[in-house]
């Protein structure tokens, strides 16, 4: 929880209560379910909560805006951006129902009122538009972009950012970028917190 509060210091109460309370929730679940590995979760403010936040630190989101969260997995980047940003509309969506119990568990436990869960690929929702995609690491930039590109919608709902994909990588990118035939916004997240561990993770940025 420190290594939160080194970076960020302008939460309510109700928040650091909120970020407080994932380390045993999370600790609980990891024991029926395998949320996070099990080597990390001693590490779950550094290498999962903050990491998370390391969009927030790039994106301020305006408040009314809605978010879709790509195969939130355990529920990040999702959570610790609900957290965060308590005027915005999250969607958490993954394709494996057992995760989604955790996140919707948790969601409830903390008292989240701005977060929707939903059991389906990203592929399968339609009739709905959102301003931003959040991810982390779970599909190549290509497929990330033909998944997100047709649920957003075009503008501005972003401090710094037109809508569009932000998601969260690691490691050489370069080959997958150019596969991807986009040209995104790269930012280090080592140049935001200076952990170990983030030396070759980015911030990565695809406009609608």
């Amino acid at each position: 929880m420190e290594v939160i509060l080194k970076y960020f210091d302008d939460f309510s109460e109700t928040q650091l209560t909120q970020f407080a309370a994932l380390k045993d929730l999370y600790t609980d679940w990891n024991e029926k379910i395998n949320v996070i590995s099990r080597k990390d979760i001693d590490s779950l403010y550094e290498r999962h909560v903050l990491h998370s936040l390391a969009i927030a630190a790039s994106a301020n989101f305006n408040d009314g805006a809605e978010i879709v969260d790509i195969g939130t997995g355990g529920g990040f980047p999702g959570i610790p951006l609900a957290i965060y940003f308590p005027n915005v509309q999250f969607l958490l969506a993954d394709s494996i129902g057992k995760k989604l119990k955790v996140v919707q568990d948790v969601a409830g436990q903390i008292g989240l009122k701005n977060v929707q869960v939903q059991h389906n690929r990203i592929e399968d929702i339609k009739n709905r538009k959102f301003d931003f995609a959040v991810s982390r690491a779970v599909a190549p930039l290509a497929e990330l972009w033909k998944w997100a590109r047709p649920i957003l919608r075009t503008g501005h709902n972003s401090e710094e950012y037109g809508n569009g994909l932000i998601c969260l990588k690691g490691g050489d990118l370069a080959q997958e970028f150019s596969e991807s035939g986009l040209r995104p916004r790269m930012l280090p997240v080592n140049k935001i917190f200076e952990e170990p561990g983030f030396e070759d993770k980015y911030v990565v940025y695809v406009p609608r």
